[in-house]
């Protein structure tokens, strides 16, 4: 099979293209034929790809660990799975990921994909939907009526959390562009503050229930002081994955694949409540641009998505 792993060479993260012998599914894990995959543009430079579970130094890892496609062979004892059945999910980050012709993934970490969207479509969902589910929900104990500040709102991550936040019925506040405010209202915002304009702190008045930052930088330290006492502040900015500070360290979590949130999830989509974005579709053969930040004609929100199978192109 074809694949996408990181050179061992160079200063700086660079992908290359080579051929590995396909994978063979172990009992409970199947393989599948990839048809597209999301990509989220730090992960070549975080420590499961740097590194194995052990610490040691990892070598030609393939990234990308959320993807759409099709069953193409079952391990021992999976009996939930069809070959040839379209699924979406994502992988664990410390094993080999979705640039490729195919992939080895662990059933509970997929789902049947939604009816109701394409293979490039359903590759952007199951990371930026299921940090968003995660987030709110076992993070940030989320109720309705929760007021909640979303930052980075028009985001791969951002744009699901403000959806799940407004179904949950809670009062969203959003930081985002101009260029994005207004798609960012439809999704369900309450409050929406120009960033670039104004200081989020500045703008609101009263304390927040949930602080969920996708930023990074000094974002979600400005944030913390809006927090009413008890209540939770999240973050998944990969900057702060090492800080030392605690209130920092209690904040960040790591999205982890999760079978049955996956399911809710394509239900929603399924039923029209919850919508996906693609930013960007990249070839195969130019996946290196998506991490690089060099893809063109990209409309500035949702998800990047690399096209592996050119019959979803």
């Amino acid at each position: 099979m074809k694949v996408m792993h990181l050179a061992d060479s160079g200063n700086s993260p660079t992908l290359v293209e080579a051929t590995l012998p396909d994978p063979q599914p172990g009992p409970g894990q199947v393989v599948i034929r990839v048809s597209a995959a999301g990509i989220t543009p730090t992960e070549l430079s975080w420590y499961p790809t740097t590194h194995d579970h052990a610490g040691a130094p990892r070598t030609a890892a393939v990234p990308s660990h959320e993807f759409s496609g099709t069953i193409a062979a079952l391990g021992p004892g999976v009996h939930d799975f069809t070959l040839g059945q379209s699924i979406f999910g994502m992988n664990d980050w410390f094993a080999a990921g979705a640039l490729a012709e195919l992939c080895l993934t662990e059933t509970s970490f997929i789902a049947p994909a939604p009816i109701t969207l394409t293979p490039l479509q359903a590759a952007s969902v199951p990371i930026g939907a299921l940090t968003a589910w995660q987030g709110l929900f076992e993070h940030g104990h989320l109720h309705p009526g929760d007021r909640v500040l979303i930052h980075g709102a028009a985001g791969a991550v951002g744009h699901f959390a403000v959806q799940i936040a407004h179904l949950h019925g809670a009062h969203v506040i959003a930081t985002a562009s101009p260029a994005t405010a207004s798609l960012v209202r439809q999704l369900g915002a309450n409050e929406i503050i120009d960033y670039q304009v104004t200081r989020f702190e500045d703008a609101i008045t009263q304390p927040v229930d949930i602080v969920f930052d996708t930023v990074g930088g000094d974002t979600l330290l400005r944030s913390l002081p809006l927090v009413k006492p008890g209540r939770f502040a999240v973050t998944i900015a990969s900057d702060k994955e090492s800080s030392e500070d605690p209130r920092i360290k209690h904040a960040f979590f790591i999205v982890k694949p999760h079978q049955r949130q996956l399911m809710e999830i394509a239900a929603l989509i399924d039923t029209g409540k919850l919508r996906t974005f693609v930013d960007a579709i990249v070839p195969f053969d130019k996946a290196g641009s998506a991490y690089n930040r060099k893809v063109a004609n990209r409309k500035g929100h949702g998800k990047l998505v690399v096209a592996i199978n050119p019959a979803v192109a």
